[in-house]
């Protein structure tokens, strides 16, 4: 058993309680690799924001979980030494599918956990839960819950079609469960293909795929009926079509990709919506950067070549998604 305290880390307890009486979000940014967690923390550190560091299950197997408590515990110390004296770094679960999963996090010295019962019948999904909750808390750990479904693929979570979340659900099961935030459906969708041709619009100026607006009438009657309680998005990646484009440029085939609107995440920001999850961004400016310099340097095969652009290109990224869209530069000081 390892505490995350023991690592450096912090849970999101405290994190979400200052983002929803200021305004902002927490970034939850997922990382697969040290050139992810390097650009993260470099961003969050020169920007002093609160960070949530995400690992899917899928990452977690990829990266292997034992290096995973090593990097995230060399997180803080390399914040440390870029300046960050006090940096609120959260080590967190993303999609965690049964309590064996979520318990071993735990165990592992996770901060935060997120059990995903929103593909179970609603009592079912209370009981895990439930579960979680019960274990996590034990250990200080806090546990994000999921109510309703997102469309889209990520790792080894897929839906055909979402399903918002019910407003008249969400007291009953905040209070059953214990949970300490909560994910819900409004219209985000996972990946970088988040809504068919069909869904959208055309931008008659650019000839570009335009979303439709996510469903903030659900989040207004779910802030309504658990006012102060934290609201997670998922699936809010926005598909920085510069980024389509460079990889469709150099051999790429990324056709239709489109993403949630940055003014639209901005709104729900300011709101009771105090985690937002951004994966395929950084997936997008990562393969960008690589393709770039391999095409134009086909002989290149030093992979820090490479790696080192799509490092920098990442934490562009973070940085520009802190300040310009979550607003939570500067509340880690």
């Amino acid at each position: 058993m390892v505490s995350f305290k023991e690592l450096g880390l912090v849970n999101t307890r405290e994190m979400f309680k200052k983002a929803i009486n200021g305004g902002y979000a927490i970034p939850a940014f997922n990382f697969n690799n040290m050139e992810q967690m390097q650009a993260i923390i470099k961003a969050c550190a020169e920007t002093k924001s609160p960070v949530i560091l995400q690992v899917s299950s899928g990452a977690r197997k990829y990266a292997n979980q034992t290096l995973l408590r090593y990097m995230a515990q060399g997180a803080v110390e390399y914040a440390k030494e870029l300046g960050w004296e006090n940096p609120q770094i959260a080590l967190h679960l993303d999609h965690g599918n049964s309590f064996e999963l979520c318990k071993s996090c735990v165990d592992y010295g996770f901060s935060s956990v997120m059990i995903d019962g929103s593909a179970l019948p609603y009592e079912e999904n209370i009981e895990l839960t439930k579960k979680v909750v019960e274990y996590a808390h034990r250990y200080d750990v806090t546990v994000e819950a999921e109510l309703g479904v997102l469309a889209g693929v990520e790792d080894e979570v897929q839906a055909e079609e979402s399903h918002y979340t019910k407003p008249e659900e969400v007291i009953d099961f905040a209070t059953r469960t214990g949970c300490d935030s909560l994910a819900i459906s409004i219209g985000t969708s996972h990946g970088a293909y988040k809504f068919t041709p069909e869904q959208c619009t055309v931008d008659p100026a650019t000839g570009r795929l335009v979303p439709p607006p996510l469903a903030f009438d659900i989040l207004d009657a779910i802030m309504e009926k658990l006012p102060g309680f934290p609201i997670v998005l998922h699936g809010s990646s926005s598909v920085p079509q510069e980024y389509v484009d460079i990889i469709n440029t150099y051999g790429g085939k990324m056709p239709n990709a489109v993403g949630i609107p940055e003014d639209q995440l901005r709104k729900a920001a300011k709101s009771a919506v105090c985690k937002i999850n951004i994966d395929s961004d950084s997936r997008l400016a990562f393969t960008a950067a690589v393709r770039k310099v391999l095409a134009e340097n086909p002989g290149e095969f030093d992979p820090r070549k490479y790696c080192g652009p799509a490092r920098d290109e990442m934490e562009r990224l973070y940085k520009h998604k802190i300040i310009e869209v979550l607003g939570s530069d500067g509340k880690a000081e």
